[in-house]
């Protein structure tokens, strides 16, 4: 018995870790495709069959354009790294050992590089020859890092062929040319295309690269996904599974067509080749650029932006999903102009791609930044003669402004605070509000918390717990706010996450942790057992707020947008449908009231006025010293 089990074993053994090994690839995969047809938000609870989230992705011009920007670069690319690559292999091919061998080694490098240093290299490329970063950046980017890949695909080949094939053409008449596409590329020609094709895949997927190298306006799926991470959103994985189907529908034909015509039976007859067999690939290509074309232009109305504002485009930088749905499709019809929406998913990533040359002309950011970008010169006067919409807005807001407390720079966008969420059926009410911020102390919620991974905010609960002001420049007290920390960490051992918080809270997997006012709003919509509670010992009261950068290139126009957003209708869309609290006081009673959105939601209404609270102030120097002590804590 033992031996017919062992033999079992060591037949279906194999079989089984196949299987395994499988499902470890392609679970999250089916995970994916699965939850694009979920009728809510949620990542983690199937609660129904919807296409919802394909006709939102389909209807939401922001997700097709970093489609069109990915597929237009990617074959491109592919395209021009192909050729060169092809045409240098052939050459390499013919030179000497040395200088073959020495011209791979160069081309290894880019390939054996991580991304992050192909990308700074390439961006400090750009910035030093004042080339400022745009589509054709990116494309240059692109085919520069595709090439290589090209040229290891088809060199091993090139050393398998047999020499005296080329020159017995030569012999017999051929022209060199004749003999390079009639012998040598035929030869070759499997390894041209697997060189395409990994060009092709590299470019589709490539992040890093793309993101320090493209341009205002120009970004490509890897890009807006990052970006749109903020918020729980659904059409990435509409998205996601639309590619999946893409790709899949590709890989069966490919497999298939070859199959096919080998069980077609064989006849001794050979067609002539028609000199016309080039016009369906010709069709198709010229099919793809009438798509792409058409894809890219817009129809022009009555309007003239140009007359009026000198520009038809506007250059926008925001958050992620912090925007209403249809806010940015209506000023373009309004204005008859094209607005390019960038995304980012912080303040730090925004500021560096500003001082990379990067020009916007309506950014929209965090107080705390805006101190800093200010302090650069990078911002410039807004037009307070445009700006008719500045009335509107709610007055105990603007105490908060101290920044630029007579707005010149900046006007608020939405704004809120930061405080405890926690479900009131597993943690004590009476622990959240007799305690505050020292809630994250008690061991009986150890394996129960999420903390966010943030050093900013971190140190302010710390701080604030200890009853210090989170802008203090006393490195004893910051001293004293990482033990806070460290003693935190070892009583509740708390997971570290971002915007995974959002969900995970929501559907049950932690039960208490701190976040921002808007998220919390959002998360008690969602679900009825969580509370939000402000602490006594105070908090960060946070506004992010619209600047014109100096190197805006329509001013004019962004000056119009900012107002624009001002207005009651597009402060209440954005405001409804993001959750944080608006600056417009009409449409912050409307939402909040018994007819609104929020009503009986605490958290959709700061709190105003509490001494204890406070708007960061930024100091590099006190950042550096709490990002040193951030990574201890994590590393506790």
């Amino acid at each position: 018995m033992k031996k017919e089990n062992k033999s079992l074993w060591l037949k279906s053994g194999p079989n089984i870790w196949l299987l395994l090994i499988i499902l470890f690839f392609y679970l999250p995969i089916i995970y994916v495709v699965i939850f694009s047809f979920n009728s809510t938000k949620s990542l983690t609870h199937f609660t129904g069959f919807s296409l919802q989230w394909y006709e939102k992705m389909f209807n939401d011009r922001k997700m097709l354009e970093p489609i069109y920007y990915t597929v237009l670069v990617a074959v491109i690319a592919t395209v021009v790294s192909t050729v060169i690559g092809t045409i240098t292999s052939i050459g390499l091919s013919k030179q000497k050992k040395l200088v073959r061998e020495l011209v791979l080694q160069v081309n290894d490098l880019p390939v054996m590089n991580p991304d992050i240093v192909t990308a700074i290299g390439m961006m400090l490329f750009f910035v030093s020859l004042n080339i400022e970063t745009s589509l054709i950046t990116l494309l240059i980017a692109h085919i520069t890092f595709c090439i290589p890949f090209v040229i290891l695909s088809i060199m091993p080949k090139l050393r398998t062929l047999d020499d005296n094939v080329a020159e017995a053409a030569l012999d017999l008449g051929a022209t060199p040319f004749q003999a390079l596409t009639k012998v040598i590329i035929p030869q070759i020609k499997p390894a041209i295309l697997s060189g395409a094709l990994i060009a092709f895949s590299m470019s589709f997927d490539d992040f890093v690269i793309s993101f320090f190298t493209t341009g205002t306006g120009v970004s490509n799926i890897s890009i807006y996904v990052y970006s749109m991470s903020k918020r729980i959103n659904p059409t990435i994985n509409a998205l996601s599974s639309l590619i999946v189907v893409v790709v899949t529908t590709v890989l069966i034909v490919a497999n298939v067509i070859p199959l096919i015509r080998a069980r077609r039976p064989q006849t001794e007859v050979v067609k002539k080749k028609s000199k016309y067999s080039f016009v369906p690939y010709l069709a198709a290509a010229l099919a793809f650029t009438v798509f792409l074309v058409s894809f890219g232009s817009r129809t022009t109305g009555e309007f003239d932006p140009i007359a009026e504002f000198g520009s038809n485009t506007l250059n926008i930088f925001n958050y992620g999903e912090y925007v209403g749905e249809d806010v940015i499709a209506e000023f373009e019809d309004m204005y008859n102009v094209k607005v390019n929406y960038d995304t980012f998913a912080s303040n730090e990533e925004m500021y560096t791609k500003l001082m990379s040359g990067a020009s916007y002309d309506v950014i929209i950011a965090s107080d705390y930044m805006i101190q800093k970008i200010i302090k650069d010169g990078m911002v410039q006067k807004l037009d307070k003669d445009v700006l008719t919409n500045l009335t509107d807005l709610y007055a105990d807001a603007l105490k908060y402004m101290e920044f630029d407390s007579e707005m010149l720079y900046a006007v608020p966008y939405l704004w809120g605070n930061v405080g405890i969420i926690y479900d009131s059926t597993l943690v004590d009410a009476e622990d959240v509000e007799s305690l505050g911020w020292d809630v994250f102390l008690l061991e009986k919620y150890r394996g129960m918390v999420y903390f966010y991974d943030s050093e900013r905010d971190s140190f302010m609960v710390a701080l604030k717990a200890l009853g210090y002001s989170m802008n203090t420049k006393n490195e004893q007290e910051l001293l004293e706010a990482y033990n806070w920390l460290i003693k935190m960490d070892n009583a509740v051992d708390p997971a570290y996450v971002t915007d995974e918080i959002i969900d995970g809270i929501i559907n049950g997997e932690k039960a208490l942790g701190y976040v921002y006012s808007g998220d919390a709003t959002y998360m008690i919509y969602e679900n009825e057992n969580l509370s939000f509670y402000v602490p006594h010992q105070g908090t960060n009261i946070w506004m992010d707020c619209m600047i014109i950068p100096s190197n805006a290139k329509s001013p004019d126009l962004a000056n119009f947008f900012i107002n624009y957003m001002l207005s009651y209708d597009v402060s209440y869309a954005k405001s409804e449908y993001v959750g944080y609290t608006s600056p417009n006081e009409e449409v912050l009673i409307a939402l909040s009231s018994e007819d609104g959105e929020y009503y009986g939601i605490d958290a959709y209404i700061p709190r105003v006025g509490y001494e204890e609270d406070e708007v960061f102030v930024n100091d590099d120097n006190i950042r550096k010293i709490i990002s040193e002590y951030w990574v201890k804590v994590k590393l506790n």
